[in-house]
Order: C-alpha cells, then sequence, then structure tokens
C-alpha cells in the first residue's frame, strides 16, 4: 500500500514554475472552453439558430455547447494513453494548439446569414476539438504539479491548476462584461462577439512559451526508468494499453471518480452558464448585470480554491470534498430564491457562495483523483473517470436546466436535479478511501509487477 513520502519535496522555485505553467496552460484553455459556454447562452441562438423561440433557440446553442463534452472522454483516452506513454509535457502541449487553434477558428465563422446550414456544422465540429483538447489537458496539467509536489502540501500545489477554471471565466466573463458594456447590442451581435475569440490567438502563444519551458514529471521519469531497467525499451515499456490496466486493476476507483465529479460538474454549470440564461428571462435581470455577477463570484472562487486545497491537506480530501457536496445541494433553493429578487447583491450572494461551495469539492479534486491511480496509469485514470462522468454531467447540465425552466415555468425542478446530483456524489466519496498521506511514485504499479515477469515465460504462457 501506499504510504507518506519521505523523499524531499522539489526546490521552491522549480514547483513555483510547474504550477505557473499549468496553471496559465489551463486559464487558456478553460477561457476558450468557457467563452464558447457564455456566448452560446448570449449570441450564438441568434447567429447561428436564427428564426427559433427565444428558449428552443438556446436549447438549441447549449447542445452544440453538450457536444464538446461529448468529445472529452475520447480526449481523455487519447491524451491519457500517450501521456502514459510519452510523458505529460508533449500531451499539454498539444492539447493547447487544439484548444486555441478552434477558439481561434469560432472568431472567423460565417453565420447562419451568411452560409445557412453549413455555420451549426461548422460551429459543432469546432466545438468537438475544443472538447477533444480539453479532455486531455485536465489530467495532464493537475499530474505534472501533483507528482512534482510532495504528500504534505499536495492538496494545496495541485488545487492550483484548479484555480484555471475561474481564471478562465473570469477573464471570459471580463472580455464579454467589457464589450457588452461598451458596444451597442447590434454591434456586438454583428461582430463584437468576435474579439474574444480572435484574442485565444494571442494566449495560446504566451501559454506555449510558458509550458515548453518546464521539466517532465519526475515521478514519471522514475516509473518509466524502472520498466526500462526491467530490459524492456520505451516503446516496449508501457505497450499494454493504459486504458485495459485502468479497467482491470482500478474501475473502482475510475467509478468513485465519476460519482465525485456529479455534483460538481452540474453544479458549476448551472451556477455559471444557466445563471446567464435564467436570471434574463425569469428573474428580468439585464445581461450585464448577471455578466458582472459571474464575474465578481468567480474572482472569490478562483480565491478560495487553494484554500480549501490546503485544508484538504489538513483534514483529508473526503471531508472537503463531502462538505462540499452537501453545501451545494442545500444551496439551491435559497440561490434561485436570491435570483428571483432581481437585486444585484442579491445576485451576487447567489453565485458566490454557490461557488464557495463548489470549491470545497473543485480544490481537492485534482490531488484526490491523482492519489488513486499508479504512475503508469495514472494519466488514463485521472482523466477517465473525470470526463466520461461530464457526459453525464456537465454536458448536458444547462440543457436540462434550461428545457426543466421552458416545461415548468419554475426553479424548484432544477434545485432538485442539483440535489439529486449532490446524492450521487456524497455516496461515491462516502464509500471511497482517504488519500493524503500517499506518496504519488509508491502507489502499487500493476503493470510494473507483471512485467517481472520474464519475457520467455510470458511467451510460454501465452
Amino acid at each position: 500500500m501506499a504510504s507518506e513520502t519521505t523523499a524531499p519535496p522539489p526546490p521552491a522555485a522549480n514547483l513555483k514554475r510547474i504550477v505557473a505553467a499549468s496553471l496559465i496552460g489551463t486559464t487558456i484553455e478553460w477561457y476558450d472552453f468557457f467563452l464558447y459556454g457564455s456566448a452560446a447562452a448570449l449570441v450564438f441562438n441568434k447567429l447561428f439558430f436564427p428564426g427559433s423561440d427565444p428558449l428552443v433557440g438556446t436549447l438549441l446553442s447549449f447542445l452544440t455547447y453538450a457536444v464538446g463534452f461529448a468529445a472529452r472522454p475520447i480526449g481523455a483516452l487519447v491524451f491519457g494513453h500517450y501521456g502514459d506513454r510519452l510523458g505529460r509535457k508533449k500531451l499539454l502541449v498539444l492539447s493547447l494548439l487544439l484548444m486555441g487553434g478552434a477558439t481561434f477558428a469560432i472568431g472567423l465563422l460565417p453565420t447562419h446569414a451568411t452560409v445557412g446550414a453549413a455555420a451549426p456544422v461548422l460551429l459543432t465540429a469546432l466545438r468537438l476539438v475544443q472538447g477533444f483538447a480539453l479532455g486531455g489537458e485536465w489530467g495532464g496539467a493537475v499530474l505534472l504539479v501533483s507528482e512534482h509536489g510532495d504528500a504534505k502540501r499536495r492538496g494545496f500545489w495541485a488545487s492550483w491548476p484548479q484555480t484555471g477554471a475561474p481564471a478562465g471565466q473570469l477573464l471570459a466573463t471580463g472580455v464579454l462584461s467589457l464589450l457588452t458594456a461598451t458596444l451597442s447590442d447590434d454591434s456586438f451581435v454583428a461582430w463584437g462577439w468576435r474579439i474574444p475569440f480572435l484574442l485565444s490567438g494571442v494566449l495560446v502563444v504566451v501559454g506555449l512559451w510558458i509550458r515548453l519551458s518546464v521539466d517532465e514529471s519526475p515521478v514519471f521519469q522514475e516509473a518509466l526508468a524502472r520498466s526500462e531497467a526491467r530490459g524492456r525499451t520505451r516503446e516496449s515499456a508501457a505497450e499494454k494499453l493504459p486504458l485495459v490496466s485502468v479497467l482491470r486493476h482500478h474501475w473502482r476507483d475510475v467509478l468513485v471518480a465519476m460519482g465525485a465529479r456529479m455534483a460538481e460538474n452540474i453544479s458549476y454549470y448551472v451556477i455559471t452558464a444557466f445563471i446567464l440564461v435564467y436570471a434574463t428571462t425569469s428573474a428580468g435581470v439585464s445581461r450585464q448585470t448577471a455578466l458582472n455577477a459571474v464575474l465578481i463570484a468567480s474572482a472569490v472562487h478562483f480565491a478560495v480554491i487553494p484554500a480549501w486545497g490546503a485544508l484538504s491537506d489538513r483534514i483529508g480530501r473526503r471531508p472537503v470534498y463531502l462538505l462540499g457536496a452537501a453545501g451545494v445541494g442545500l444551496w439551491m433553493f435559497p440561490f434561485f430564491s436570491l435570483i428571483d429578487t432581481g437585486g444585484f447583491g442579491n445576485l451576487i450572494l447567489a453565485v458566490t457562495v454557490g461557488l464557495v461551495l463548489h470549491g470545497a469539492m473543485y480544490a481537492p479534486q485534482a490531488a484526490f483523483f491523482s492519489e488513486m491511480f499508479a504512475t503508469r496509469m495514472r494519466y488514463s485514470g485521472a482523466s477517465i473517470g473525470a470526463q466520461f462522468a461530464s457526459v453525464a454531467a456537465g454536458a448536458p447540465a444547462p440543457l436540462i436546466a434550461t428545457a426543466l425552466l421552458s416545461d415548468y415555468g419554475s426553479s424548484t425542478p432544477i434545485s432538485l436535479y442539483v440535489i439529486a446530483a449532490a446524492v450521487l456524489t456524497l455516496i461515491a466519496v462516502g464509500v471511497a478511501e482517504e488519500t493524503r498521506h500517499r506518496d504519488l511514485a509508491d502507489v502499487a504499479d500493476h503493470d510494473e509487477a507483471e512485467a517481472t515477469v520474464p519475457a520467455a515465460d510470458a511467451r510460454s504462457t501465452a
């Protein structure tokens, strides 16, 4: 079994550089991803799905949003496989290029008025590329930090790449808020919405420069060296598909990770994406006011994630995660009640408390998932557990919430939907083992154990 690490931590300057590289990269990728979600709620229904009832157009727009989630498990499989074979760094560079390129291309897309039905088809194709890239980004980014750090402060350091989500949300919402405040509605719909997507090109250049400067994970390099020391080459050292090993030896951990993601993923997209629909259509709040509330709450979210991560180092990953899941479930009815008042202060309070509670799940998640899996299948295991859950959780969340609002005209079914997700997460995390004292280098690697069988014996038993 894994034990608490006795290895000295890496130099502080090196670890901070690794954290900065992961944080900046994830911020850019989440900026790209969330920008699409905000645009789907605000303008894509008009530009790519015209002629529909407003809520129907929004549903169609969110459907293309959900398509990106469908590609995330594929990205998790592909990036996880090669990340466990070739290392974390190379795959992170590729994911950044794919995400940034797709986002920049969205900013150049012709609309339905120009090319007709081809416009939503092209939009959907680029959304698939975004989802594919993000499916490989998360696992690599958190592993690069987790595998450079030590067990005593892993929750804190690994939570910093997690702040890339609110930072990306903050950046995307901030740019959109600035544009909607300075442009008329007609100008924003006509051309202003393209500016945030085109800015992604500049951000990718900066992120790429930083990511190329960091070192590969030492834990991965040591595991690869141990495999090669047993007489195997780099190519044959990981000849077994990591996916096969994950499902054979870590299937329970995959299920726990998927269950843990339910409340975290669903609540986040209800709080940050669906609110732009609910607040503007049901509560009579202006688009600018809703964006500003998300902007302020995202800043608080960014600040509290490292604090939750540090707390998980002191009391464990599970207690912090369980607190967040229970809190989000209990907050849903007050959340919508505050929004229904239409007051800006109440709107800020509703979103901020929701995201603070969400942070209690999201902060320890990076270390928690990393500590579940062996080194040579960690990228695959963490990515598969996280991204397969996103198909059932985050992908349909805005779509389901919008459909429930359209059918029932009330927030009550939406609150019950999030509460049900919270119950699933409480069960999954409740049955999981605590992992905070595990040394990532000591987590049992079943493939390496099997590799000690001599090649001749392996052939004779084949």
